[in-house]
């Protein structure tokens, strides 16, 4: 998805609540015209603040499995429809290649490439079907053909079990937009699309160029309001190689907060888990963001968890870190005395007994080691990137602290600070530094290695 060149990329999280309309609240009830083949599937994109990227095809599993666990990106683009697609062919593309990517995490982006601007000055989509410019009755025409292009996708979107409530997307390439039949034909297809969109239940979004297609959304947006329906989300193609959702082409008034896709870089070739890609890359900021949910007090509000570091504690000992420990070791049953901060003969026990099981040498005291593995041990160890929000995230930005006192503000979101430490973190202990939290890295921190 490229201005000069199609290609895709991004984004889906479950749980999203975007829009029809001018706030991210539920589209319409779905009037689909078929019914998904595989049921269940989360919406997409979802709620993320991170890193996408996209290419013209869906790679293959194997390579989605490389970048999974090798890549900082959460979000990959699919060209699920439109006749003026660069790859009309996508021989990975099925209702097995996307439930497999939604259950492994990826948030995805579903994209059309249909009739383009009249007036486009690409070779390709001068011999092709284009948006009509003949103003009669409103640009009807142009409408027809955004109802309609609306109505194939969501046919398509269906077939492979993209739920309802997830976002579609239509890529206008970029075009001379000043001549007034040219812009408002784009304008009223773009419009029916949305409309169309809603009345099946999903989400429009629109990527175009940030100096043509959004310039013209944005404009039409502060200058005609509600004369033509907006997307509820846009993905602003301005190659300014800054990771952000902003552009000097659209306004900072629109499309937020977190209803913005940037792609800041053309396409380059990466190579993760030895799989090469030639790819753009995207910021994605959409839905709620990254955020977590308020963590609950521990122990009755009588034990703090974070501190930039964790202190080597044993018998005799007293003080908010040893309430820390009681806590912890609370949550494991292995100890059933009172949260006062007092190191005695219990709590001495109870340290000896984790240690064990962790495969630590038996001893009462608590070293760094014990605290790594006693703070990252506490739940599933899901993989963890740039964009993560949950309580792992936590466990593991607290485990750090206690590895090798990262001073990381233990926020629950994987950020650019967590992704640093994780990297230092593989790197002192023999691990491919890729800024990912998978299976070898948490193994190291379960197993206490500091």
């Amino acid at each position: 998805m490229r201005p000069s060149h199609l290609s895709t990329f991004l984004i889906g999280l479950a749980g999203l609540s975007l829009v029809a309309g001018p706030s991210l609240a539920a589209p319409p009830p779905a009037t689909s015209p078929s019914k998904p083949v595989v049921a269940a599937n989360p919406v997409t994109p979802g709620s993320l603040t991170g890193y996408g990227f996209d290419q013209c095809s869906a790679p293959s599993q194997s390579a989605m499995n490389a970048w999974l666990t090798g890549s900082p990106y959460w979000a990959v683009g699919i060209y699920i429809s439109g006749d003026s697609r660069g790859c009309t062919s996508q021989p990975n593309l099925s209702p097995t290649w996307v439930r497999m990517q939604l259950a492994h995490g990826w948030r995805l982006l579903p994209i059309t490439l249909g009739p383009q601007a009249w007036c486009t000055t690409r070779e390709r989509y001068l011999h092709q079907v284009r948006i009509s410019p003949r103003s009669t009755a409103a640009y009807a025409t142009a409408r027809a053909q955004g109802r309609a292009e609306a109505n194939k996708t969501v046919g398509v979107a269906v077939r492979l079990g993209i739920a309802r409530r997830s976002t579609l997307w239509y890529d206008l390439e970029a075009f001379p937009s000043a001549g007034t039949p040219c812009r408002e034909s784009a304008l009223s297809f773009l419009s029916a699309w949305t409309t169309q969109l809603h009345r099946h239940g999903f989400v429009s979004g629109v990527y175009s160029s940030a100096a043509s297609g959004l310039a013209m959304l944005d404009n039409a947006r502060v200058s005609r309001p509600g004369r033509y329906r907006m997307p509820d989300a846009v993905w602003i193609a301005d190659w300014n190689g800054r990771p952000d959702d902003s552009s000097s082409y659209v306004r900072g008034t629109g499309w937020t907060p977190h209803r913005r896709v940037h792609q800041y870089r053309g396409g380059h070739d990466e190579t993760y888990g030895g799989v090469t890609i030639n790819v753009d890359q995207d910021w994605v900021d959409l839905g709620a963001g990254s955020t977590v949910a308020a963590e609950p007090s521990h122990c009755g509000g009588a034990a703090v968890y974070d501190y930039a570091g964790y202190a080597p504690v044993a018998l005799g000992a007293r003080g908010a870190q040893v309430r820390t420990l009681q806590c912890l070791l609370r949550g494991k049953r292995l100890y059933h005395g009172p949260v006062d901060g007092v190191y005695g003969g219990r709590l001495g026990a109870a340290v000896r007994s984790y240690r064990v099981s962790r495969g630590l040498p038996a001893s009462t005291s608590t070293t760094t080691s014990t605290w790594v593995a006693l703070l990252s041990d506490a739940g599933a160890n899901p993989r963890l990137k740039v964009g993560s929000a949950s309580t792992a995230v936590r466990r593991v930005q607290r485990a750090l602290n206690a590895a090798d006192a990262a001073g990381l503000r233990v926020s629950g979101v994987f950020d650019s600070r967590t992704t640093a430490a994780v990297k230092r973190y593989q790197r002192e202990h023999g691990l491919s530094r890729t800024g990912v939290v998978a299976v070898a890295t948490w193994r190291r921190l379960l197993a206490g290695t500091a």
